[in-house]
């Protein structure tokens, strides 16, 4: 273990030429980032995560039920030993084939047995309430995790003075401030680990969708894409990435390291574009229909009849009105009804 880590912390990738570890040693008068402080991370995620359990439960949940948030899930799918067989062991989405077999065995027509299929499906998603409270974990967290950021990190003087920041690098004194903040997003990060496999991804602005505030949905949107554009598309690249690659590059100098981290600066530029794009689309749009649709950005979510109808005619003539791949309506904008 002890050769792993050696390799893993080799001086010569991470740091710039001509400094080591042993510069970096806390001392009376200055204290120094150590790799030793990621560690924290973990039993903090441990204790993030039993907060979010204690704060669903104790405070969202009761704030949902104040909203009139219904607990109850879509309806349920009348029990069918043949259907629930094939659900379970075989397929979710049965082709048309499959549905043409079933409906010849069971002797219902096949726009049934899809409705059936439909109905299942949305039985093992989340109801409302669940993602109600999951969105206002995550809004509280990110709400204070940023005003902290804010009324701390804006008095760092390398938060402004960029280019001067380099001539010291990386001899830059570790606040308690800075420390504290960056342990408990890494944290944060760690703990959705523990239940990513659960969660339903969704944004915070999704709770007024939920309690039917659609003007509230609809404003908090526009405050979102013009805070997200300005500052993906206008303050990152102009003020971090400028830093990052020409001024370290001028006053530092390429290193291994210095290689890979701008590599996945640039990489999230990239995907910055990306999600402004999807956030200009969905508002062209939301102006087009009057109001805000479904964010693209986001999984598949809708607990009506039409949601993941597959795309093919059923044998008694009727045709889909989704396109078959993602559970859009055909020639109009997604809006959910939960």
């Amino acid at each position: 273990m002890a050769g792993i880590l050696a390799w893993f912390w080799n001086e010569r990738f991470w740091l710039p030429h001509n400094v080591t570890w042993a510069d970096l040693k806390n001392t009376d008068e200055a204290t120094f980032p150590q790799a030793e402080d990621l560690y924290l991370a973990f039993p903090l995620a441990f204790c993030i995560f039993m907060v979010r359990l204690i704060f669903e439960r104790f405070i969202a949940k009761p704030c949902a039920l104040g909203l009139k948030i219904q607990a109850n899930g879509p309806q349920k799918a009348q029990p069918n030993a043949i259907l629930e067989k094939v659900f379970t062991a075989i397929t979710k989405h049965p082709d048309e084939k499959r549905l043409e077999g079933l409906s010849k065995q069971l002797d219902w027509d096949v726009r049934t047995i899809q409705r059936w299929f439909r109905q299942r499906r949305n039985q093992e998603k989340p109801s409302t309430l669940t993602k109600f409270c999951e969105s206002m974990w995550k809004f509280t967290f990110y709400l204070y995790i940023f005003s902290y950021g804010v009324r701390f990190l804006k008095k760092a003087p390398w938060l402004w003075e960029t280019r001067h920041c380099w001539y010291s690098y990386p001899y830059q004194v570790l606040t308690s401030d800075l420390h504290y903040y960056y342990i408990m997003e890494l944290a944060f990060y760690w703990s959705l680990m523990f239940s990513q496999f659960t969660d339903i991804k969704r944004k915070a602005a999704k709770m007024a969708n939920y309690a039917k505030c659609q003007r509230l949905c609809d404003l908090l949107f526009v405050m979102f894409g013009l805070l997200f554009i300005s500052t993906r598309l206008g303050l990152y690249p102009i003020w971090i990435l400028n830093t990052t690659l020409f001024e370290s590059w001028e006053i530092v100098g390429p290193y291994p390291s210095w290689w890979i981290f701008n590599l996945l600066l640039l990489l999230l530029q990239l995907l910055h574009s990306f999600w402004s794009y999807l956030i200009i689309r969905i508002t062209c749009r939301a102006i087009a229909k009057g109001k805000v649709s479904k964010d693209d950005r986001s999984d598949i979510e809708t607990s009506s009849d039409e949601e993941d109808s597959p795309p093919s005619a059923s044998k008694s003539g009727h045709n889909s009105t989704t396109n078959g791949t993602n559970g859009y309506l055909s020639g109009g904008v997604y809006s959910e009804e939960h």
